[in-house]
């Protein structure tokens, strides 16, 4: 059969960067840490350098194929991937001496209640993007935290609120007994004022160690408890009153946010390297508020 791409000459000579293929349908099977694999719908890229200027394209079947082949027998782990991309690679010996490969899922994780004995799914995007070149093999990790973010700021300005509400109930030349106190914090005009809270969320990407594995909730554990007040599934009268809490006790701006998850990072040794991007999706402004950290 006749072979265009590698017959004819291209119509002018030059190098090309990346060659490869985008969005391709697959499936992967992958476990993130709590020993069972999962079986998820996933988009590839694959793509390669063409440093042969007389040659007009690729081997790209040879890209599909070489793809296919890996992810049906193999489930993600790190040497399989370094596999796959060695392999790619010798696909196209001659023709191009670097490679990379961007893998996008999403993976379903059983997260605890707060206080109760119940639990729920959460869905949590995953994205493994890899390169193979002269430098050696690379991998980074990323995955998203959608949390809650009470604002420091509207909470004081709440808590002065209160205390002019109380001032005005309450006559400062009498003496307060606590049961009138304490009915008074119960009632309505206890929270005259409340602070406004935003969903938010935090993106993050990870190189690994050498010889780190893909734990992917060991890196959703470090992430959520230092923000302290990941969004729940299953939840209770008691877990919402643990939320609240957590809430309140976990007052941040987005700059604060940003600085935590920095922090537990930095303090994790199998972590090589991190990119963070915290966006508070805010209830006062039609805008968002955004801050960025890394190693």
């Amino acid at each position: 059969m006749p072979d265009v791409a590698a017959d004819a000459r291209p119509h002018s000579d030059g190098l090309l960067d990346w060659v490869g293929m985008d969005r391709i349908d697959g499936v992967v099977r992958f476990d993130a840490g709590d020993g069972e694999i999962q079986r998820c719908r996933a988009r590839i890229g694959v793509f390669v350098n063409l440093i042969r200027p007389d040659r007009r394209g690729i081997h790209m079947s040879r890209l599909y194929l070489l793809i296919d082949e890996h992810l049906s027998a193999h489930a993600l782990t790190v040497p399989m991937i370094e596999s796959l991309m060695h392999a790619l690679l010798e696909s196209h010996k001659a023709l191009a001496d670097r490679v990379r490969i961007s893998i996008s899922f999403e993976q379903l994780i059983r997260r605890a209640a707060l206080r109760s004995e119940h639990s729920g799914w959460r869905i949590y995007p995953v994205s493994i993007d890899a390169s193979l070149d002269a430098h050696g093999f690379q991998l980074e990790l990323g995955t998203e935290v959608v949390y809650s973010s009470t604002c420091p700021a509207s909470a004081a300005l709440s808590r002065q609120l209160i205390q002019q509400q109380f001032a005005k109930d309450f006559d400062a030349s009498h003496t307060v007994d606590h049961a009138s106190v304490l009915a008074w914090l119960g009632s309505e005009k206890g929270m005259v004022a409340t602070p406004h809270a935003q969903r938010s969320v935090a993106r993050i990407r990870v190189r690994l160690a050498d010889g780190v594995p893909l734990d992917l909730i060991a890196l959703l554990d470090r992430v959520e408890q230092s923000l302290g007040t990941p969004v729940q599934t299953a939840v209770k009268r008691q877990d919402e009153q643990a939320f609240a809490l957590a809430n309140g006790s976990n007052l941040m701006f987005c700059e604060d946010a940003a600085r935590r998850i920095q922090r537990a990072l930095n303090a994790a040794t199998d972590i090589a390297d991190f990119r963070i991007m915290v966006e508070h999706r805010e209830s006062l402004h039609p805008h968002n508020a955004v801050a960025n950290a890394s190693k």
